[in-house]
C-alpha cells in the first residue's frame, strides 16, 4: 500500500466521487448519527466500520437481487456487495475527514477450489493519523467461517488468501472503485449474476 502521509496524496482519499458520494443527504445523516455516538476519531472509525459490516448485509448472503451501484445506494437499499460496501465505508470515513481507499483481492468463487472461477473482492484502506500509517479493514459482513474484525495492528480480514490455488492479495490502495467494476454495476440488473474475474491491477 501507499504509505505516504503527504497531504496532496491523501487528498485523493478524501475526495467525493460518483461511487463514494458522501455529500448525499442520507449519508450525511448517518455520519452525524455515528458522530453523536462516538467519543473520539478512532471510535468513529470503528463504529462506522461495524455499522457497514454488521448492519448492511452482503447481497449474496441474503440472496437479494438489488443492485447497489454507489455508497448512497447501499445505505438506502440496506444491502450491497463488497465493492459498494467498501464505497459506503469510505464515504462515511471521508465525510468525517478520515482518508480511505479501496484494496483488492482475487479470490475463488468456491470455498476450496478454483473450479467455479474467480471473483474480485474489495475491502478498505484507512489512514490513521494518530499512528501515521494505513491499515486495512474488511466490512464485507461476517458469517460462518468469515470473522473480519476492527484491528489497528494485525489484519483480521474476511478471507485468507491461498496462493496455492491462484488467489492474490494485491495490498494495493486506490482512491476510487475500479472503473471496470463501476461499468459492471451500471450494466447489471441482478447483483446475484454479477461476475468479474479480470485482474484488477
Amino acid at each position: 500500500m501507499n504509505k505516504s502521509n503527504d497531504s496532496y496524496l491523501l487528498s485523493a482519499y478524501l475526495a467525493e466521487t460518483e461511487s463514494i458520494d458522501y455529500n448525499n443527504k442520507n449519508i450525511q445523516i448517518k455520519v452525524n448519527e455515528i458522530k453523536q455516538k462516538s467519543n473520539s476519531d478512532m471510535d468513529y472509525i470503528e463504529k462506522a466500520y461495524i455499522f457497514v459490516r454488521d448492519e448492511i448485509p452482503h447481497s449474496w448472503d441474503i440472496k437479494s437481487e438489488i443492485v447497489s451501484r454507489k455508497a448512497s445506494d447501499v445505505l438506502i437499499n440496506e444491502t450491497g456487495i463488497c465493492w459498494t460496501k467498501s464505497c459506503l465505508l469510505a464515504a462515511l470515513l471521508r465525510a468525517n475527514g478520515v482518508p480511505s481507499g479501496i484494496s483488492y483481492q482475487y479470490l475463488t468463487r468456491a470455498d476450496d477450489n478454483a473450479d467455479e472461477g474467480y471473483i474480485i473482492h474489495a475491502l478498505n484502506t484507512v489512514y490513521i493519523y494518530e499512528l501515521n500509517k494505513w491499515i486495512r479493514l474488511d466490512a464485507r459482513g461476517n458469517k460462518e467461517n468469515v470473522h473480519a474484525q476492527f484491528s489497528l495492528n494485525e489484519e483480521k480480514l474476511a478471507f485468507p488468501v491461498r496462493s496455492e490455488i491462484g488467489e492474490v492479495d494485491y495490498r494495493d490502495n486506490h482512491p476510487d472503485l475500479d472503473e471496470r467494476l463501476v461499468e459492471i454495476l451500471n450494466e447489471s440488473e441482478n447483483i446475484l449474476e454479477v461476475q468479474a474475474d479480470f485482474i484488477p491491477v
